[in-house]
């Protein structure tokens, strides 16, 4: 057999991820929104972000032909892939008999599937997410009840995506994404990832989002500040006294804080969206 993945620790009677591509005909799916790395070393790096994954369980979602999840695997973690694709599950079993007890493979849609039943304690979520659903995903797992059922996030998404996940106040990518990732939680860009990383290339540039859950400002529902990021950012050129008129209250809470009616929504701070979801409430 031929080398492992490069950077990557295997057992010697695992092949090569190419192999395995080739072997069930894994040609990336557009419909699924699939780009396979192949880079051992760089795999090695994402799998290394959370910090020590040594007997820590993981959920990743779409690995397709499990090239991240070797690297999870060999860095000692105990991983739950959920994939729905059926063409990737027999080479998910491969990998699932090459680290016995390490790797549980649940066919399919991680939109549909209720992830936090799968787990007795909190998971680290870690995936090259599927871009067609990455920023649905996140969204839930970021608007369920606090603390989540998740330790940590390290997500893979188009930079433009990243960008919004990480972005300030007065930044052209801020927007309720930004507010959404950041009133409980810290996150940041953990390394850019090339095109030319990904088989086939897809035609934008990615980047690694790393998110830590925080504490959660008290008095402040996600719901209120769902419908307050939504309203002010769905007309976001418009001034806050325009954009937030259909939400009761808004308008009054605006004066209590101290926030200009006339200002627009990219102006304005995760922690005036909070005060301003706590005055609202």
């Amino acid at each position: 057999m031929s080398e492992a993945v490069p950077g990557v620790k295997l057992p010697p009677q695992l092949p090569a991820l190419r192999e395995v591509i080739a072997k069930y005909g894994l040609n990336a799916s557009k419909a699924l929104g699939q780009n396979f790395l192949f880079d051992g070393q760089l795999l090695t790096r994402i799998a290394a972000v959370p910090g020590d994954l040594r007997d820590a369980e993981v959920l990743e979602v779409g690995p397709g032909p499990g090239g991240l999840t070797r690297a999870l695997l060999a860095a000692g973690a105990r991983v739950t892939a959920i994939e729905r694709d059926r063409r990737c599950i027999p080479a998910l079993a491969e990998l699932s008999e090459a680290y016995p007890g390490q790797l549980r493979v649940i066919e399919g849609d991680a939109l549909a599937i209720d992830a936090p039943a799968l787990f007795a304690g909190r998971p680290h979520i870690v995936s090259n997410l599927p871009y067609n659903v990455g920023t649905a995903l996140l969204v839930g797992w970021l608007t369920v009840d606090w603390q989540p059922w998740w330790q940590s996030c390290t997500l893979m998404f188009q930079k433009e995506v990243a960008d919004r996940i990480v972005a300030s106040a007065n930044d052209d990518a801020y927007g309720r994404l930004a507010v959404l990732s950041q009133w409980r939680s810290t996150a940041r860009i953990a390394m850019p990832v090339h095109r030319s990383a990904f088989t086939p290339p897809p035609k934008v540039m990615s980047a690694v989002v790393h998110i830590m859950p925080g504490e959660a400002p008290e008095g402040v529902e996600v719901r209120v500040l769902e419908r307050i990021t939504a309203a002010a950012f769905g007309q976001r050129r418009k001034m806050l006294r325009q954009s937030l008129k259909g939400v009761p209250g808004a308008l009054v809470a605006l004066e209590r804080i101290g926030v200009d009616a006339t200002r627009r929504a990219e102006t304005v701070s995760v922690a005036e969206f909070v005060a301003l979801a706590r005055e609202v409430g």
